[in-house]
């Protein structure tokens, strides 16, 4: 397994966790559907005796963190933070290689943009509720998108477009002109099918 990173903050929120357990409980982290836009991390307390033998060990200092095998190729590269704020903290676990592989620079713009709104955006406008997905990309390299969920409707989606979303499409699908919001913001109807 290649490097897994736990950050000294993460490492101190999860120390602070185990102390409410029972002695000699571990960490485990294991995934779903590693390799498809699904995939999905899971991180849980490891009573003794509960890890699996071929799990990699991750020595963090006062506690050790195991992940399952099948995860380790999904997991390489991945690092596991925590970031305080007013209102505690959130725990992110950022892998790269979990969703699988970007489609190569061969595929088609389609595909790319698919994969990175499956892969990246998606995740992350999930915890307000929200998802994104793509209308069309016209022959002139326009990326239109579409709002739906908690996004639907609401004020920050054109700060959250042209910030987040925008900004990660054109690191990954460099040749993107422009991205835009195919939603009917005002009427909440899809102004695409009229």
């Amino acid at each position: 397994m290649g490097m897994l990173t736990v950050t000294p903050t993460a490492r101190d929120y999860f120390a602070k966790l185990l102390e409410d357990q029972p002695e000699g409980t571990q960490l485990r982290l294991s995934t779903r559907q590693a390799g498809t836009p699904a995939a999905d991390v899971s991180l849980n307390f490891c009573p003794p005796g509960e890890d699996q033998a071929d799990d990699q060990a991750v020595d963090c200092g006062v506690f050790t963190l195991f992940v399952s095998r099948d995860s380790k190729d999904a997991l390489d590269g991945a690092m596991i933070d925590f970031e305080t704020s007013a209102t505690g903290g959130e725990l992110s676990i950022r892998a790269p290689g979990l969703r699988g592989q970007a489609p190569g620079e061969d595929a088609s713009m389609h595909e790319r943009v698919s994969w990175v709104l499956e892969s990246r955006i998606n995740p992350m406008v999930a915890s307000h509720g929200g998802v994104v997905s793509l209308v069309d990309v016209t022959d002139e390299n326009d990326v239109i998108l579409r709002f739906g969920g908690g996004c639907h409707g609401c004020g920050m989606v054109d700060v959250t477009l042209r910030q987040g979303i925008e900004t990660q499409l054109r690191e990954l699908v460099p040749e993107i002109r422009n991205v835009t919001d195919g939603t009917n913001h005002d009427t909440g109807k899809n102004p695409y099918y009229e």
